[in-house]
């Protein structure tokens, strides 16, 4: 088979760059760019699946009431401490608990990019989710990783920057997975109470927050920000917590909302990128934060990662250059800068400029063999062991958008795998040599054609198509 796909036509692109993929029963858009700006009114906020989560926040808060009346047990029996075999019982139920609420969230996700009507919005959400990544690498991160994009995510993607970055900074699945939530000032009234009982014993300020929003949520690494700029912002953030975590008095105990403490606050005004932030409180980070939206480098730096994302590896400089330009004039409103990149020609390349990642792909076959639910299917399973678990990068960046990243050959024969299995039930009904010219509209390659026609059975037929040159790229 030849290893290039077919010349892409523009409702092809509109389907499966722009797109999700392509379902069997879609029509090829007419009028591709306004299919794709008409998106923004179809877009449904809070679907089914994620609206009837589970409350992350009692999950945890249950935990914490059980651990805690462990060890008032164990004081008030006099005991050592709390009972190793009851601690390890309580820890291995809670973690049970968060995975179970995990899978249900990823199936929440899956199906809602399977069932919607504004497939364009919705990878947008898989866009502003990996750019604002939060890792499960803990269980209570896991715990708040679907809430994270329902609540902090998906309402503000059709919004502004500005506010999506309020959001996703006072979320409590970032602070609890970039420690936020137990940072204290070095001088705040509670370091200075606890010093006071306790001169060994260090509160200290982290800054993994104020590090990663500067690096990657917003300015960029090449913006000219020094190691004291980030130690000054993350003073600004002392204060930034949530319900139950951390040392001081808390307003309250629930951990499923922000809560800014003063008595973990640094006092005193901050002096970061050359300005000065006298602002009080919880003040002074927010007006820091309205500085890093409004920034010009921000504006860089947020075009080039969505020009990677829709127009290539390499983003083209031009580019780049007009939607940052976009961003500063609209004062980062998203959906001008995403009319902005529907409005660019380098988006509608007729060749394929993008390798799908394994969410991508995964997406694009269960919609391409018209599945509108799983049905029993493990999407977490699915993405384990295609190498990229979801909620789970292995690093604050976030995934890897780039080819070279996903195309290595142990990789693709875990998706020939995965097509087999996937092709199997779904060729009962679906012909895949009538699929692939709906799937890809114009776009289908004489060979890919050509390779499903001759194939020995039906399944065979199907899971040619899904890995295919045509449907890996988009």
């Amino acid at each position: 088979m030849s290893l290039q796909p077919a010349s892409l036509s523009a409702a092809a692109v509109a389907l499966n760059r722009f797109g999700l993929g392509a379902r069997p029963d879609d029509e090829a858009p007419g009028d591709p760019k306004a299919w794709l700006t008409g998106q923004f009114g179809r877009f449904q906020v809070r679907p089914t699946g994620f609206d009837a989560l589970p409350d992350a926040g009692e999950i945890v808060e249950g935990y914490r009431d059980r651990l805690r009346a462990m060890r008032r047990d164990a004081r008030q029996s006099g005991a050592d401490g709390v009972d190793k075999d009851e601690l390890k019982s309580l820890q291995q139920d809670f973690r049970k608990e968060v995975q179970a609420l995990y899978r249900t969230a990823v199936n929440a996700r899956a199906e809602s990019a399977l069932v919607t009507d504004a497939p364009f919005v919705e990878r947008l959400v898989h866009f502003w989710s990996n750019h604002f990544c939060v890792s499960a690498d803990n269980p209570q991160t896991t715990a708040f990783a679907g809430a994270f994009e329902r609540d902090a995510i998906r309402p503000h993607v059709l919004g502004r920057f500005h506010d999506m970055l309020v959001a996703v900074e006072q979320h409590p699945a970032m602070l609890i997975y970039l420690n936020q939530a137990t940072s204290v000032g070095p001088d705040s009234p509670v370091a200075e109470r606890v010093a006071e009982r306790n001169p060994k014993r260090k509160l200290g300020l982290n800054e993994n927050l104020g590090r990663e929003t500067m690096e990657l949520h917003t300015l960029g690494v090449r913006s000219g920000y020094t190691q004291a700029d980030v130690t000054e912002y993350s003073r600004a953030l002392t204060g930034w917590t949530i319900g139950g975590f951390g040392p001081g008095p808390a307003g309250n105990d629930s951990p499923d909302a922000f809560e800014f403490r003063p008595g973990l606050h640094e006092p005193g005004a901050r002096t970061i990128l050359g300005k000065r932030y006298g602002e009080p409180g919880e003040r002074q980070a927010l007006a820091v934060l309205a500085d890093f939206a409004a920034s010009p480098h921000t504006a860089d730096h947020v075009a080039e990662k969505l020009a990677r994302h829709f127009a290539g590896d390499t983003p083209p400089p031009a580019l780049v250059a007009r939607l940052s330009a976009t961003f500063v004039k609209s004062g980062g409103d998203l959906p001008t800068i995403y009319r902005a990149l529907i409005d660019a020609p380098e988006p509608w390349a007729p060749e394929p400029l993008k390798f799908k990642t394994p969410w991508e792909w995964t997406i694009s076959a269960l919609r391409g063999t018209g599945r509108r639910d799983l049905d029993g299917i493990n999407v977490a399973g699915i993405m384990n062991q295609l190498g990229q678990p979801v909620w789970r990068p292995r690093s604050p960046a976030g995934w890897d958008d780039i080819a070279a990243s996903w195309a290595a050959p142990d990789a693709l024969l875990r998706r020939v795998d995965l097509a087999q299995r996937l092709a199997r039930p779904a060729a009962v009904r679906e012909d895949a040599r009538a699929l692939g010219p709906r799937l890809m509209p114009g776009s289908l390659s004489p060979a890919t054609a050509e390779q499903v026609a001759r194939a020995e059975s039906p399944t065979s037929a199907l899971a040619l198509l899904l890995v295919s040159p045509d449907f890996l790229r988009r």
